[in-house]
């Protein structure tokens, strides 16, 4: 199992053993927002070839790699506050139509922005801008600009038959083209200078992904209850024989022990010294979903590997976060606040 240990970051898990399904917003989610109001996605041609050998996955193919996310569409207007409106969009990555959820706050601009990368949601019961509702109006009601991803072949977004195969860096490549997405479009009052990612549970090693493909591409990085920078401790704690993901992933490359190479070409560990961006990590005590000790060893590695990352602690919270969730959210409108001025 030392083989195992020392592999593989985390995207996310499989529908029996992975992290539970992201909390339900502390605000109801307004009925115009439900996914019938959806922007219409354009019809797009077929996906072009992969950019990765999706046979032997690996996150350095990336690294090399052109993003041209573009094209964002607003839809419907979900809901308005005082502080801000919130509308459904749509925008191009990798040749797919990705849906989203964008809140605006009032006033002329530009604002900075934020991306939002959720948490693992079984893809057939996903809605359209689930799992960061509370993320995403607090920081707009912060002055934030907040685009909200629904990662391919979750809600409006479209499917992308390969995901699995490529070890699901796909989902990194949507939340990279969607921040070009925003420095693309004139209809939203972006500061284009003032823009970073921030994702929770399985949308952090998202985030993490995507700091590491695309080095210098935002101003910081914010990860909450985030999944192991090794692939292989996630396999250990999500898969389990049975359906989904990662016991896919068992059946096409073996177990970690077994074939170690596939987990660890996929993991951010070895790689974390691409990052530029100052991270800010989030994590409460008594996190049963992504253990305490993912956390220590990652913020461990990054330091190691010359990364200007914090790791907070919150006493006794969980994964979903639920009194210390104000105080998250207050260091990190903080944290964003310097490091993108």
């Amino acid at each position: 199992m030392a083989a195992a240990t020392a592999l593989a970051l985390g995207l996310s898990a499989c529908t029996s053993g992975e992290p539970a399904s992201e909390p339900s917003p502390t605000l109801p989610e307004p009925v115009e927002g439900s996914p019938s109001a959806s922007a219409t996605p354009t019809p797009t041609a077929e996906p072009p070839a992969d950019p990765v050998d999706t046979s032997n996955p690996d996150i350095a193919s990336y690294f090399d790699k052109r993003f041209t996310g573009g094209d964002l569409r607003l839809g419907r207007v979900r809901e308005r506050q005082p502080t801000y409106t919130s509308r459904n969009v749509t925008f191009t990555s990798e040749g797919l139509t990705i849906s989203g959820v964008l809140n605006v706050p009032r006033g002329r601009g530009p604002f900075p922005a934020v991306v939002l990368v959720h948490g693992y949601i079984p893809p057939d019961s996903y809605e359209q801008g689930q799992g960061m509702t509370r993320e995403r109006g607090y920081l707009a009601d912060k002055g934030f600009i907040a685009l909200h991803v629904d990662l391919r072949n979750h809600a409006a977004s479209d499917d992308d038959p390969r995901l699995d195969r490529g070890f699901r860096l796909g989902y990194a490549a949507d939340a990279i083209n969607a921040v070009h997405a925003l420095r693309a479009t004139t209809d939203v009052p972006v500061d284009d200078d003032r823009i970073a990612l921030a994702g929770r549970s399985m949308g952090g090693g998202v985030v993490v992904q995507a700091l590491e493909m695309a080095p210098g591409l935002v101003g910081a990085g914010v990860v909450f209850s985030g999944v192991s920078s090794l692939e292989a401790d996630n396999w250990a704690q999500y898969g389990d024989g049975g359906s989904g993901f990662w016991s896919d992933a068992e059946r096409r490359w073996g177990t970690p022990d077994e074939n170690p190479e596939p987990y660890l070409r996929a993991s951010t560990r070895p790689h974390l010294g691409r990052i530029t961006e100052p991270l800010l990590m989030h994590h409460g005590t008594l996190d049963d979903q992504t253990p305490p000790r993912w956390a220590r060893a990652t913020e461990r590695a990054a330091k190691q590997a010359g990364v200007d990352v914090t790791l907070r602690w919150y006493e006794g919270e969980g994964h979903a976060f639920g009194p210390q969730f104000p105080a998250a959210m207050s260091r990190t409108v903080r944290f964003l606040t310097r490091e993108l001025n």
